[in-house]
């Protein structure tokens, strides 16, 4: 333990704080240390614990506690949440699998998510994928989060990595707190119901054929889609915006290089969540691929954690 005369040193870090109580014996406390008016709180799991400076003992820094995985279920309904968001033009289930496909736009809207049971053997299962991506035009592919038993029971099959996926075979599925997102900058951007010239400039280069505008723009169709909304910053960025139930699901945040490092992407970033806040977000959630080192930078600036990850498998090839 470290002198007590550390304590103001070590405000805002995770500690462990030997006290005195009453009584007159010691405890420990564990928790990030804070101050109010003088007085010392330690923020435990099970709240806060308010110490005078004349009752500590000892004090020391100590490292943030490990994260704690989330169960295999958890990881389910997020990736569930997410294929609602981004919904392929086909999507069919195979028990609790879910075969997509949309002309070949991203890997999400046309592997098939592999969480759950299939209701039938993996290797059968495995095989009506095939089938599937053959009536629909698509390469096979299975998108399945790292490390879960379904993982493994595909690549137990013989699927391996989708190595040649040009936008990254792993990705990184991140969790914040919508609040902190908006808190993060002057949301002066007003997202809106519906994507304009402008925003398909910048997110796609072009006009958008069918399937993209599918998958991106689910509103004007029947009620097959979530609510959505795009965010502008003419000339310098755009950002889609997607609500399923109480998570925000964020995508296709693209700034063009002469407006990078000025905000944009932050800008951006705090006007969707205010969106999605406004029609009962409470916890955003992004799926950002390993190799995008910038997006993933800022994200974390913003203080978005990693949930868990998921990669694409496919088939090898047949001799």
């Amino acid at each position: 333990m470290a002198r007590v005369d550390r304590l103001d040193d070590l405000v805002g870090r995770r500690v462990t704080v030997r006290h005195r109580l009453r009584s007159g014996l010691l405890t420990d406390a564990v928790g990030e240390l804070s101050v109010d008016g003088g007085e010392f709180a330690v923020q435990t799991r099970r709240g806060p614990v308010r110490v005078s400076r004349a009752d500590v003992v000892a004090v020391r820094a100590i490292p943030p506690p490990v994260p704690r995985r989330p169960s295999w279920a958890a990881v389910a309904r997020l990736e569930n949440v997410c294929a609602d968001a981004w919904p392929a033009r086909v999507d069919r289930p195979l028990g609790a699998w879910r075969l997509r496909a949309a002309g070949g736009f991203t890997g999400r809207a046309n592997a098939a998510l592999a969480v759950g049971d299939p209701g039938i053997p993996v290797p059968s299962a495995l095989e009506t994928v095939r089938a599937f991506a053959a009536e629909h035009g698509v390469p096979p592919r299975v998108h399945v989060p790292m490390g879960s038993p379904w993982d493994r029971a595909v690549a137990a099959a013989g699927w391996v990595l989708d190595a040649g996926h040009e936008a990254g075979a792993e990705v990184a599925v991140l969790v914040a707190d919508v609040e902190r997102l908006v808190a993060a900058s002057d949301p002066t951007v007003l997202p809106a119901d519906r994507p304009d010239d402008a925003w398909w400039a910048l997110a796609l280069g072009r006009e958008p054929t069918p399937d993209e505008r599918w998958v991106l723009d689910p509103s004007p169709g029947p009620a097959r889609g979530p609510r959505t909304a795009f965010g502008l910053v003419p000339g310098a960025g755009v950002i889609r915006a997607a609500v399923v139930g109480d998570h925000l699901h964020l995508s296709r945040l693209a700034v063009v290089p002469t407006a990078r490092r000025a905000g944009v992407g932050t800008a951006l970033t705090a006007a969707a969540a205010a969106w999605g806040r406004e029609h009962g977000a409470r916890w955003a959630v992004l799926q950002v691929a390993l190799q995008n080192t910038a997006a993933r930078a800022l994200y974390d600036a913003l203080g978005a954690t990693e949930h868990h990850r998921y990669r694409y498998l496919v088939p090898p090839e047949r001799g």
